[in-house]
């Protein structure tokens, strides 16, 4: 009966942790997240819209419907925002002269 129970929380302890690192609550050691942003998304009508997405460094423009994602296109770089570009152009030496 012991052997049984052990048993029963081991597993359910292995499911546990398998569905924490599958909703990336926790992250296992040596494993790297890539981080996916929303940029902004514009609505074009009925349950139809663009969605600019930031995802491992690329900018994309993509088209939702109920039944399709598609990408529309690659777009460049956003331009730094104000506060990163003021920190770069401070920390330049010839800034400063």
């Amino acid at each position: 009966m012991i052997q049984l129970s052990a048993t029963v929380f081991v597993l359910a302890l292995v499911a546990t942790l398998a569905w924490l690192v599958r909703r990336g609550t926790l992250r296992l050691p040596g494993s790297k997240r890539h981080s996916m942003t929303i940029e902004s998304a514009t609505p074009l009508g009925e349950r139809r819209s663009l969605v600019i997405v930031s995802v491992e460094g690329r900018r994309l423009l993509i088209g939702l419907t109920p039944m399709n994602v598609s990408l529309v296109t690659e777009l460049t770089p956003a331009p730094p925002a104000f506060d990163t570009a003021l920190r770069e152009s401070l920390a330049r030496p010839e800034a400063h002269s």
